[in-house]
């Protein structure tokens, strides 16, 4: 039986995308069950960390706390207008026919009309969910801002630890997507570059999600401020 080129796309395509979800899971695991081994675990707990002292503070400085939940708005703003603007160069492109370069011998692997529909397909759907998870970071950081901007109003620190976190949830899916689809987009040169990209992406994201520090002792460090505060007024009042 004579081995076809077109027989690559169907062991390492699927091969490159159950690595990139293997990994994805096991990080889920790792967050789930172990979340100071990793990189989110650890932002968490420091977004954590930052909602509760800006709630708890005698003066809260709205003004800071704003421009910090401003600064991911915008981000995530800017994300999701370039996966908008892919889109819809995707379909501009789908439309126009312009398939001919990813049609050439050049390519080794399935270069037939109908696979090549299947790549724009399932590029077009990674890049319309990190548009989707983007506009959901925005949604809740909107709401973060509505809850410590309320004025003369008891509002539970759980509160905007939930919209915060969730947005930022959000938007690590969002490039989790982009991540994605960078890797469906090499297909379009042959299923060898993709598998390879997929195992080389797996690796550069274990070392970018994994964490070996330890985590910060904010109570302890709240603590210490509070008492050299006290301190200091005991101080000035003798």
């Amino acid at each position: 039986m004579k081995f076809h080129k077109e027989y690559l796309d169907l062991i390492l395509v699927p091969c490159g995308l159950l690595v990139m979800f293997a990994y994805h899971l096991f990080l889920l695991y790792r967050y789930l069950h172990r979340p100071h081994t990793t990189t989110k675990g650890f932002e968490d707990y420091d977004k954590r960390a930052w909602v509760e002292r800006i709630m708890q503070a005698e003066n809260r400085d709205m003004t800071t706390a704003l421009s910090v939940i401003q600064s991911n708005i915008t981000a995530a703003t800017f994300m999701a207008s370039v996966a908008l603007t892919l889109c819809a160069l995707i379909g501009a492109w789908i439309s126009n026919g312009s398939n001919k370069f990813f049609q050439s011998a050049l390519i080794y692997g399935d270069i037939n009309p109908t696979t090549i529909s299947i790549k724009y397909i399932c590029l077009l759907i990674c890049f319309l969910l990190a548009f989707s998870f983007f506009v959901q970071s925005i949604r809740h950081f909107v709401h973060a801002t509505y809850l410590i901007s309320t004025p003369d109003c008891f509002i539970p620190v759980s509160s905007v630890e939930t919209a915060v976190i969730r947005g930022d949830h959000f938007w690590l899916l969002g490039l989790r997507a982009i991540y994605f689809a960078l890797d469906l987009l090499l297909w379009f040169f042959g299923p060898i570059p993709m598998f390879v990209s997929s195992v080389a992406m797996v690796i550069i994201l274990h070392n970018v999600d994994s964490n070996s520090r330890p985590m910060h002792n904010t109570r302890a460090q709240g603590s210490q401020l509070q008492k050299a505060k006290l301190e200091g007024y005991a101080g000035i009042k003798k």
